[in-house]
């Protein structure tokens, strides 16, 4: 009876932190996917593909930075478990004052970012364009964007996945808004596609700084402004986020590659690649719901020194990761009408069943990933999430290469789906050998 009233209080715990992070994911690709949909309803695969190419570059700039969130959510989630305050405000600070600076290089450095991207990812003349278009526009909404990544990984690790949900849809509901509006009513076609995500993400901004100071406010206190360039206690944090900006990087190559092959297989494979690729976004913010669990409880019991209810919470993690893989698993077998929701184009749609099967692979193959980071950086054993990804891309690069040719977009998705599996089967070893063992004694 103990056992299960244990097991009910984890469930419970995870519940807590997973629904609402879960709620506010769904926002996210619920506006690529309505992006993709306005730019299906807009014309035919070129405006489809200047989507997917546009915003797919920002991803992969924003994905570098995506330690602003990881790395603050697993440190202040120890912070928080350990009750030290003065930590959780210095947190807070050190990856703010980060956020922004890296922010105002990306907007100085717009050009050659956004020559490298178009130059690798090798788009027809005709999207490269429209994507430019929506690039130039878009970038001035870095600082907005990163300050909030620092914000959300900050509000996961104080145990506060709803400040982080109320976020994501205020931002994400006045990008939809501002979208329609400025598409329609206004009459700006695919530009109002772009200026609607930059008010958003300005707006999203203020409401998210008001949130943390009616929060939090005794926290917000403790932060000595005057030492910001001092960074006590910085080395850890850098280290922390230097292992995840590596991995990142590693995990842009690979998303960056399976773009740049769908390019230049022609408008139509991008555009099916697309599609896929929203599919596969929409499953990840699902699974970052229990990665978003695991980060904030994984933290806290790491930083009280309970062994027991950490590992309790893990195995708890794979239990709800299952149920969901199961459910898209089953859903993705058979995506003809999510097809249909995207796109007017039938050529699209008819190429895209063809990659059915491995539509429905996404999920089984790549569970354990997401359920792993989770739990490593609510550990900060960002090193073990470095190696996998790092032992992962090697075998991505030459799985493709080494497959046949005439195989063409379907191997592609094979070395991909290869990629996703690695990577959990490389971490659960690290787990099993390192982490679980240091955990019992």
């Amino acid at each position: 009876m103990q056992r299960f009233s244990g097991l009910e209080a984890m469930n419970r715990e995870i519940l807590r932190i997973a629904l609402p992070a879960i709620v506010a994911n769904i926002t996210i690709p619920l506006l690529g996917l309505l992006d993709t949909a306005i730019a299906g309803h807009l014309g035919d695969a070129t405006v489809i593909g200047a989507i997917a190419v546009g915003s797919m570059l920002f991803n992969f700039v924003y994905w570098n930075f995506g330690f602003l969130r990881m790395g603050t959510s697993g440190m202040t989630a120890q912070a928080f478990g350990a009750g030290d305050k003065s930590l959780q405000a210095r947190m807070l600070q050190q990856s703010s004052v980060l956020a922004l600076t890296i922010a105002l290089a990306i907007v100085v450095l717009q050009w050659p970012i956004s020559w490298l991207g178009f130059t690798l990812i090798g788009p027809s003349d005709e999207v490269l364009e429209l994507a430019g278009t929506y690039f130039n526009i878009v970038v001035w909404g870095a600082p907005p964007t990163l300050m909030m990544m620092s914000v959300k990984g900050w509000l996961l690790g104080m145990q506060d996945s709803k400040g982080a949900m109320y976020i994501s849809i205020v931002v994400n509901v006045i990008n939809i808004i501002a979208s329609l509006v400025a598409v329609y009513a206004l009459g700006m076609g695919f530009v109002g596609i772009a200026v609607g995500t930059l008010m958003a993400q300005w707006l999203g901004l203020a409401y998210s700084l008001w949130l943390v100071r009616r929060g939090y406010a005794h926290i917000v206190a403790m932060i000595d402004w005057g030492k910001t360039l001092h960074m006590q206690g910085a080395g850890r944090f850098f280290r922390v986020n230097g292992d995840i900006f590596v991995r990142s990087t590693l995990l842009m190559l690979a998303n960056l590659f399976l773009v740049a092959i769908g390019a230049r297989s022609g408008d139509l494979i991008l555009a099916v690649n697309a599609l896929m690729q929203q599919l596969n976004s929409l499953f990840a913010y699902f699974m970052d719901g229990i990665a978003f669990a695991g980060e904030a409880l994984v933290g806290k019991y790491y930083g009280r020194r309970d062994s027991v209810r950490l590992r309790l919470c893990v195995r708890r993690l794979f239990v709800w990761a299952a149920v969901l893989t199961a459910v898209f698993t089953v859903l993705y077998a058979w995506p003809q009408h999510l097809f249909a929701l995207l796109t007017d184009d039938r050529s699209v749609r008819l190429a895209a069943i063809d990659y059915r099967w491995w539509c429905a692979l996404l999920p089984l193959c790549g569970a354990a990933a997401f359920v792993w980071d989770g739990v490593f950086i609510g550990l900060t054993y960002t090193r073990g999430m470095l190696w996998a990804v790092a032992v992962a891309d090697v075998l991505f690069f030459v799985l493709y290469y080494l497959l046949p040719a005439d195989m063409g977009n379907h191997g592609l998705w094979l070395a991909f789906v290869t990629f996703l599996a690695v990577r959990g089967v490389v971490q659960t070893v690290l787990y099993s050998s390192k982490i679980r063992p240091s955990l019992n004694n």
